[in-house]
């Protein structure tokens, strides 16, 4: 009878922490699209919005990691049951800094509000961002419904992020050199770019957080990587 209320109790952890997650998830999901979507219509105050929300991501990490903390010393899991508190701690790390990252591009936008350039300049990033909002979805999902055969998929799917990035600093450049008043925007645009390759980085790692979870090992694989050229690689993280 013991045996039996302690699993229960056992579930009943879990599945809070697997709620906490989902919440974590689902709002930086949103820190994404806001923030992409405040840059190009230099609205200000949604920028500000996503700066202001990143407060709650890591109230949410850091509750993560106490119900984690306390789960462990209360009910001393093994094997599977340990790897899934492990793996939701893992998780809620990857998406503190995709929500530092969010909020990064967010903090741009006042520096862009009185720069009006056109807005082909901006399909790039928002070509990109569509591509890795989508692998954070489906991560979070595969993570979710211990999918690995989806997680792995998003794992793959990151040599497409970083080609795209590589051409969109190749577009970002020319643009650069057919009017030098394009410059300013189209750097912080790079920097906007690069933040969102990291993110597409975080959704393998959790990716690779599902793997471990299911199989009981880390991946040993090396993760494939698209094209970057020097000058991609040498941009700043923020």
């Amino acid at each position: 009878m013991a045996s039996e209320h302690t699993a229960k109790a056992f579930d009943s952890d879990l599945q809070e922490l697997t709620r906490l997650v989902a919440e974590m998830g689902g709002m930086v999901e949103r820190m994404i699209t806001e923030s992409v979507d405040a840059l190009v219509r230099r609205d200000v105050s949604l920028g500000k919005r996503v700066v202001a929300t990143d407060v709650e991501i890591d109230r949410l990490q850091h509750l993560i990691e106490e119900r984690a903390v306390l789960t462990i010393a209360r009910r001393q899991p093994m094997a599977i049951d340990l790897r899934e508190i492990v793996g939701a701690m893992r998780v809620a790390t990857d998406l503190e800094r995709i929500g530092d990252l969010a909020k990064n591009m967010g903090k741009r936008v006042a520096a862009l509000e009185n720069d009006f350039q056109p807005l082909k300049l901006m399909r790039g990033l928002e070509h990109m961002t569509d591509l890795v909002q989508s692998q954070v979805k489906s991560v979070l999902d595969a993570y979710a419904a211990h999918d690995l055969p989806a997680a792995m998929a998003v794992w793959k799917g990151d040599e497409e992020v970083d080609a795209i990035c590589t051409s969109l600093f190749r577009e970002l450049l020319t643009y650069m050199m057919e009017d030098p008043r394009n410059i300013s925007f189209c750097i912080h645009l790079m920097f906007c770019a690069k933040n969102i390759e990291r993110i597409g980085d975080h959704a393998t790692n959790i990716a690779e957080t599902v793997f471990y979870m299911i199989e009981g090992q880390q991946m040993l694989d090396k993760r494939p990587k698209g094209d970057m050229t020097t000058f991609a690689s040498t941009v700043p993280n923020s």
